[in-house]
């Protein structure tokens, strides 16, 4: 795969620190030639992602709030003016409110669950929305992050469960759309990891060991076994693949008891 997406590039939105899956993702890219496009949430994070350049090869970074039209348009601007092209959108954002993701889905307050779906779903489509002309010109692929939640009831995951489905949802009609302007839109389904963005989530290390513990690998992944996953569906390897949901959980999803 070395130098498979040669002259490549690729916009990656979440990456938070080395142990962010979208930073498993970008280095998978970048190894095999993929020019990166980083997208970093507001100054703070912007410091966070200065700290790993290096280990990027010191990549093109710029502030994007994707909750706001004019900041991704302006995101996708500035990539066009400095690249020319966009091939590639990884979609890796995603929040909650801590407080609705334990307890009972019933208290679930209407801000926290549109601030779950514009975050962690809709942010998607607008991401797509303003990358569509260069993605298009360039047979593109969409990349986004989900998890077991959105189809079985995962404890302490509550609003972001129906997010992640929400998300999986807007995959599909966004391949359905984008399909034949020859763009593919794909996700996938990663087990538990320990992230910045899962510490959110209670019991994550019960989460982890019941994983390592019942899963057909006995073990949980790594951000790399998903960054590699993740860059062959984003390269011509999978060019007849599109609104598919793959997982990478070591197999967990195929349990029963």
């Amino acid at each position: 795969m070395e130098g498979s997406l040669a002259g490549k590039v690729a916009a990656v939105f979440g990456i938070a620190n080395q142990r962010s899956i979208a930073f498993g993702i970008a280095q998978n890219l970048a190894a095999c030639g993929a020019r990166l496009a980083l997208s970093y949430q507001n100054e703070r994070m912007g410091k966070s992602i200065d700290k790993l350049a290096e280990d990027l090869g010191n990549p093109w970074r710029r502030e994007c709030d994707v909750t706001q039209d004019s900041a991704v348009a302006e995101f996708f601007g500035a990539v066009r003016d400095d690249f020319g092209r966009c091939d590639i959108v990884v979609h890796s954002v995603a929040t909650a409110k801590r407080e609705e993701l334990g307890g009972s889905f019933l208290d679930t307050s209407w801000e926290g669950f549109a601030l779950a779906q514009e975050v962690s779903a809709f942010s998607l489509v607008r991401l797509c929305k303003h990358a569509a002309p260069m993605l298009e010109e360039a047979n593109g692929s969409v990349l986004a992050l989900t998890y077991l939640g959105s189809e079985r009831v995962v404890p302490n995951y509550n609003v972001m469960g129906v997010a992640k489905a929400s998300l999986e949802s807007c995959v599909r009609y966004l391949a359905s759309d984008l399909g034949p302007r020859g763009v593919r839109v794909n996700a996938i389904s990663a087990g538990p990891i320990r992230t910045l963005s899962a510490s959110g989530v209670s019991d994550l290390v019960t989460m982890l060991n019941f994983v390592a513990e019942k899963s057909p690998m006995r073990r949980n992944v790594t951000i790399d076994e998903v960054g590699k996953a993740a860059r062959f569906l984003l390269s011509d390897e999978a060019s007849g693949v599109t609104g598919q949901i793959l997982f990478v959980d070591s197999g967990y999803h195929i349990m029963g008891m």
